[in-house]
């Protein structure tokens, strides 16, 4: 494997860094669930999408899905987080990493009496922050429009919360 094409030809660099101080308040979350934009697919220009979750003591999560488009990546913070990698339950715990390329089935829910924080990385970058901000709007709504809902969002569930 080798490195990509060079995005930047110049010779000496510049200044475009960018810089997010930590927020007080989650920026999404209803219930047990926070969602914090560690970094928004505009601030990245695309190239990825980094949130931190937080969810409460046996808090939902999301049921068995993929996504066609995107693969998605789980790195726990603290706490204990159950993980579906498409073929089993897993038990991730602080310093745990689970990468999910397009089209991998995954699921992932608290089961403890503790809270959980993980990250989740999407690349490329998508306009993910709709589907979290709305979900719970359209889960109120037809089955249609929650489904066509979920599909302009790249995600394609396949069932219940499985066991385990």
């Amino acid at each position: 494997m080798s490195y990509p094409e060079p995005r930047y030809t110049g010779e000496r660099g510049r200044a475009s860094a960018v810089f997010r101080p930590a927020s007080p308040r989650p920026d999404t979350g209803s219930g047990a669930t926070a969602i914090t934009y560690v970094a928004r697919q505009e601030t990245t220009h695309g190239e990825f999408g980094l949130y931190r979750v937080d969810l409460g003591p046996k808090a939902m999560g999301a049921a068995e899905h993929f996504h066609r488009t995107i693969s998605e990546s789980f790195y726990v913070l603290s706490g204990e987080v159950r993980l579906y990698d498409g073929e089993r339950w897993v038990t991730g715990g602080r310093g745990d990493f689970l990468h999910v390329p397009p089209g991998g089935l995954h699921a992932f829910r608290n089961d403890s009496d503790d809270p959980v924080s993980f990250l989740l990385l999407f690349t490329p970058g998508a306009p993910r922050e709709e589907y979290f901000e709305k979900l719970g709007e359209y889960a109120e709504r037809s089955r249609e429009e929650l489904e066509a809902f979920r599909i302009r969002h790249d995600q394609y569930n396949t069932g219940d919360m499985l066991d385990g």
